[in-house]
């Protein structure tokens, strides 16, 4: 035998693509599990051309899922991002779009009883120790991939899958603030550094000399700006307890300015050396509650049609659309605590069976 065959499913997730395997089927060791997946992904090749990666990290990504010991969740989630351009798995993010497909991936593979007609899937995220409930349609006891919904940057219309977030303020950083203030000045530039769910340093486009309407190929090709986001991402990881962020993948950078399209804000997001197509979801979820948190660099910029109160949607723009993010946020004097997250997704199996990795990587036989 020269490859081994290992089950899995390729999914897409929200606006991203990858490999969902059950956690049984993959190495127990890290050290091997992780070369595992970069065979998988024909990972380390711009071109991923040697294996099932898209060739950009959106498209190459790796859900882990098993049943969980825990009373509140089904099943657990483990996020690993695959670099296409470096030998290199990392577990220090999360990741919101693969989360969709979460749910319908358990239901098909039985670790959760499907109901009829909508299944509640309890997911505990792994990477950030947080707990998030997918709603999946499943008439009949199947899960459902057709439907009316619609999310920019996935052409078509697909079943929606709502998600609430519980308690993700503060889950990588140790608090919604990790810095302790609604603003601070880093590298010369005024910042808000927030984690609702996803690291996020927000920036005013204005402040680097940008409208916050170019292009992600346009940011990419200026030297000069991508210098200055990548010297106050490494000057901001301490500041958010993050430590030495060089190699990671957090914080997110996003680069804010005045909606273009009638949302609330517009976004340009770093993910961190690649500009997003659109945004990620829990980069979304940090945005858009930057925006309602007052005296913040986002909201400062934001624009609301109406008061806001009670459960918000926020509507956050970027490159290929719009992403709404539903808020319930509690703001009195100094304090500001966030009630409930929620969003919604799609997600749709593409493809299940066997991925072939070269035996001289794993042999479990």
């Amino acid at each position: 035998m020269t490859q081994t065959a290992i089950p899995c499913s390729v999914m897409r997730g929200g606006t991203s693509k990858g490999l969902v395997f059950r956690a049984g089927s993959l190495p127990d060791d890290r050290v091997t599990r992780d070369a595992v997946l970069l065979a998988a992904m024909g990972s380390p090749d711009p071109r991923e051309i040697d294996g099932m990666g898209g060739a950009h990290p959106l498209t190459s990504k790796v859900a882990v899922v098993s049943l969980s010991p825990r009373d509140n969740a089904d099943v657990e989630y483990l996020f690993l991002q695959v670099w296409p351009d470096r030998p290199e798995v990392s577990d220090s993010q999360n990741c919101g779009n693969m989360l969709a497909a979460v749910g319908p991936f358990a239901i098909e593979q039985g670790l959760v009883p499907a109901s009829d007609p909508v299944t509640p899937v309890r997911i505990w995220m792994r990477n950030t120790q947080t707990l998030a409930t997918a709603f999946v349609q499943t008439p009949g006891g199947r899960v459902r991939y057709d439907g009316p919904a619609r999310i920019d940057g996935v052409p078509g219309t697909h079943a929606p899958i709502p998600i609430e977030f519980a308690d993700v303020a503060g889950s990588s950083c140790g608090a919604l603030l990790p810095t302790g203030n609604v603003t601070d000045v880093i590298e010369g530039t005024e910042v808000t550094c927030i984690d609702n769910g996803m690291p996020v340093v927000c920036i005013a486009a204005a402040d680097l000399g940008l409208s916050g309407q170019e292009t992600p190929a346009q940011l990419e090709g200026d030297a000069e700006v991508t210098r200055r986001v990548e010297a106050i991402r490494l000057a901001a990881g301490p500041l958010m307890n993050l430590g030495d962020v060089t190699s990671a993948t957090v914080p997110k950078m996003s680069l804010l300015s005045p909606p273009a399209h009638g949302g609330a804000i517009s976004t340009r997001t770093f993910i961190p050396r690649r500009v997003h197509e659109a945004i990620g979801v829990l980069g979304a979820v940090s945005v858009a509650t930057a925006c309602m948190l007052p005296g913040s660099v986002a909201n400062q910029i934001a624009v609301f049609k109406e008061e806001t109160g009670g459960a918000t949607d926020v509507e956050v723009e970027h490159p290929t659309g719009f992403f709404t993010v539903t808020l319930d946020v509690e703001a009195s004097g100094d304090t500001f605590t966030v009630a409930r997250s929620a969003l919604l997704r799609t997600a749709r199996l593409l493809m299940r069976g066997e991925v072939m990795v070269p035996s001289s990587v794993w042999n479990p036989a």
